[in-house]
């Protein structure tokens, strides 16, 4: 079996080269906006590395009349929390070093959490980055919608789920939609 730190490792080489084929997948990730389950106010993401850019998608939000917000992290050890932010505004470093909104933006809840990641599978398994930020946000609104952002090469059979990681309702790639498949 393979550890997570290998399909780690093989997932962020695999999203590279995705990301070095397919230079305009964020634009046409931009044109499904629209298959999106509803929600007001949509969470999206600074990228980090070859994670898919997701500026064409909060422009395309944002024309949709979406409230947008990014994450910000506090404390290393604790959820996210978000801060209102629309493309263009400015952004500084958090306590991760991740572009996020001052702490002078306005707090908010998403009601959608648009995620970035490694690897998917269609049961709404996500393999992360590792850090455990977004799980434990997601175990802190459970309300929210939680909808991976990914190339539509980063599928893989089956993700390994342990028992603190909560899976997604869907994952947006550059060529639709997907919703999990429950069961």
């Amino acid at each position: 079996m393979t550890s997570k730190v290998q399909m780690r490792a093989e997932a962020r080489a695999l999203r590279k080269r995705l990301a070095q084929e397919a230079p305009d997948a964020a634009e046409r990730l931009a044109a499904f906006a629209g298959e999106l389950p509803g929600a007001a106010v949509v969470a999206v993401y600074s990228p980090i590395g070859a994670e898919l850019h997701p500026e064409a998608l909060a422009r395309r939000l944002a024309a949709m009349d979406r409230d947008l917000c990014l994450p910000v992290v506090r404390d290393l050890d604790a959820p996210l929390t978000f801060r209102a932010w629309r493309p263009g505004d400015p952004l500084e470093p958090d306590a991760a070093g991740i572009p996020a909104p001052a702490l002078s933006a306005r707090a908010v809840t998403p009601e959608m959490i648009l995620t970035p990641l490694l690897a998917f599978d269609d049961q709404g398994g996500r393999l992360g980055q590792g850090g455990g930020y977004y799980d434990r946000t997601f175990a802190s609104l459970p309300g929210a919608l939680r909808i991976g952002v990914a190339y539509a090469g980063q599928e893989i059979a089956r993700v390994p789920m342990q028992a603190h990681d909560i899976a997604l309702h869907g994952v947006l790639t550059e060529t639709g939609y997907i919703p999990a498949r429950k069961g």
